[in-house]
Order: C-alpha cells, then sequence, then structure tokens
C-alpha cells in the first residue's frame, strides 16, 4: 500500500482533504489516530504568510506525529507564493500544495483557488516559479471545470507535470458543483491516463467499497476524502482493515463516539481555550452525531454548548 509524492513515502493510499475550519491540528491527529495515509492542512494564504498575519502562524503549526504531511497555499501571484514557499520551506511540513479548487464566492473573486482554472498560463508560472524556489514536492488540487467557461483538465494537468508537480489530486467536479450532484470520476481517470504523476482522486468516496470503486474506475493513486471524514475520523480505520482483509468492520459504538467527541474538545481547548476551542467543537459535535436517535435536538442544543461540562452534560444523553 505504500507509495511516494517525489521523495516522500506515504504508507496507504488514503489521504485526508484539505478543508478549512476542519482540518486543523486537533482533527487532523486523531485521523492519523485512525490510519490517515497523508494529512492535508487547512489552506493558508500566501500573502497572509507574506504580511506575517498572526492568525496564519497557528494554522502553520504541526505536531511531530502528523508526518507525512502536506501544507497548502493558495493564492494567484506567481513571483509572490515563490518567495512565500521558499521563505517557509524550513516549516516541518513534506509536501507544498496549491489550491486550485476552492469553489468559495471570497476566493474565486480575487482570481485565486477554482478561478486559476480559467487561465492554465498563469496555472503554468505558478507552478514554474514555486517549484522551482523549493526542494520539497510541490503538488497541485483541482476541480474539473469552471461553471460556463471551457476548461481542458487533462490539458491542465499535463502542464502541471511538466511545469514540475509531483502529484495532482482531483476533485471530480466543477466549480459550480460546489459539492452537490455525483462527481466525474470518468474525468479523473482521463487525468490518471494523461499523466505519469501519481493522481489522487477525489469525490464522493464514504466507504472502503466506494474507494475500492474509484480506484478500479479510475486507476488512481490514492483516495482523498473529503466531507465523509467530517465526524467520522473511523473511516481511515476502516479502510486500512477493508483493503487488508477484505472485510467491512463495524461502525464504532456509542461509547467510542462519546469518547472521540470529549477527546476532540480537550485538544481543541489545549489549543484554542474554553471559549473558542468548545464553540468550534459545535459544528463538530452535530457531525458525530448525525443520524443518531434525536440527533435534531441535540444539534440545536450543541449549538448552546460553552464549556467542556456543557457537552460532557449533552453526551449524557445519548
Amino acid at each position: 500500500m505504500k507509495w511516494k509524492i517525489g521523495n516522500v513515502e506515504i504508507p496507504n493510499r488514503f489521504v485526508l482533504a484539505p478543508m478549512a475550519g476542519v482540518t486543523d491540528l486537533a482533527f487532523r491527529r486523531l485521523c492519523k489516530e485512525q490510519g490517515a495515509g497523508l494529512l492535508c492542512m487547512e489552506m493558508i494564504s500566501a500573502k497572509a504568510i507574506s504580511y506575517k498575519n498572526k492568525n496564519t502562524r497557528a494554522l502553520m503549526e504541526i505536531d511531530p506525529v502528523e508526518h507525512p504531511i502536506s501544507m497548502q497555499l493558495f493564492g494567484s501571484e506567481p513571483e509572490l507564493m515563490a518567495e512565500v514557499a521558499k521563505k517557509i520551506e524550513e516549516e516541518p511540513f513534506d509536501i507544498l500544495d496549491i489550491n486550485m479548487g476552492c469553489p468559495v464566492p471570497k476566493v474565486v473573486n480575487n482570481g485565486e483557488g477554482s478561478a486559476l482554472l480559467k487561465n492554465p498560463d498563469l496555472i503554468v508560472k505558478i507552478v514554474k516559479s514555486v517549484s522551482s524556489a523549493i526542494q520539497k514536492p510541490l503538488t497541485v488540487k483541482v476541480r474539473i471545470g469552471f461553471e460556463n467557461e471551457p476548461v481542458d483538465i487533462v490539458e491542465i494537468a499535463k502542464r502541471v507535470e511538466d511545469a514540475g508537480a509531483a502529484a495532482i489530486a482531483v476533485h471530480g467536479r466543477t466549480r459550480q458543483q460546489y459539492y452537490s450532484g455525483i462527481a466525474d470520476w470518468e474525468t479523473i481517470a482521463r487525468v490518471k491516463e494523461a499523466v505519469s504523476i501519481p493522481v489522487i482522486g477525489n469525490g464522493d468516496v464514504d466507504s472502503p467499497k466506494k474507494a475500492e470503486k474509484l480506484f478500479r474506475q479510475t486507476g488512481c493513486d490514492a483516495v482523498m476524502i473529503g466531507r465523509a471524514v467530517e465526524g467520522n475520523p473511523w473511516i481511515f480505520r476502516e479502510m486500512n482493515h477493508y483493503f487488508a482483509t477484505g472485510e467491512e468492520l463495524a461502525r464504532p459504538s456509542l461509547a467510542e463516539v462519546k469518547a472521540m467527541i470529549l477527546k476532540h474538545a480537550r485538544a481543541q481547548i489545549e489549543m484554542k481555550g474554553e471559549f473558542i476551542g468548545i464553540r468550534e467543537m459545535r459544528k463538530h459535535v452535530a457531525w458525530y452525531t448525525a443520524g443518531m436517535p434525536h440527533s435534531a435536538g441535540l444539534r440545536r442544543e450543541s449549538n448552546n454548548i460553552e464549556s467542556y461540562a456543557d457537552l460532557e452534560k449533552l453526551l449524557e444523553r445519548l
């Protein structure tokens, strides 16, 4: 199951997707414990790093247990991005990734994230300047299209490889789709056929059997898991077990879910203090408990928790 991006060895083929507001240090550690092969950090603005923004410093924190780990930058200015990449190269990440897939309006309206797909020449400039500024492997994450603009993602993938990228992650949706509809795995397969660097397939994988299907249909080298990991770090344990033995593990018990929520909350509090840590846990509690009996009421009440004690009380009722 081992594979490589550049000179970085990755122990298995299951990758935690970079998700803003989700894949912070506390959550990444839980995913690592459950067996994620490669962790990806929340995306960080290259401009914010160059302005020495202090909130950005916290986003860049890495725990030694997290390796291998990928740090993701977003931006649209080749020189600035190369300069920032060079400046941060001594940080302890293993792989640097460039976001070319984020669909959020404030990123897109700045010409960053998935907006780059409209300008393949600029993509090439960014990849060339950043890859030649650093020694660590550079990867890119793309979507397969941008609204009504003609985007040839296969051609872009080939050019990205020629410009020095060591791997490409392909989310099988367009910018317009955000996270709706069905991911287009066919296009991921076409990208895989066209390039010789590793291709990471992303979109709609929420179980080991779905991962198996994606591997089979696309020939991709690894599977990136995004929304299906929210409130569900166990998905990595289940993936590794299924691919090693062919059997599906039972879902975590209620006791296990409660223990994980509290462990996650303690880590958030340790990193961010109780006030922020517990407020950030509210959405996670909703994800962890989705689908459980009375989860709608619980979700409403989780919006009012203000302390670790409140959270413990809430979970006692599960």
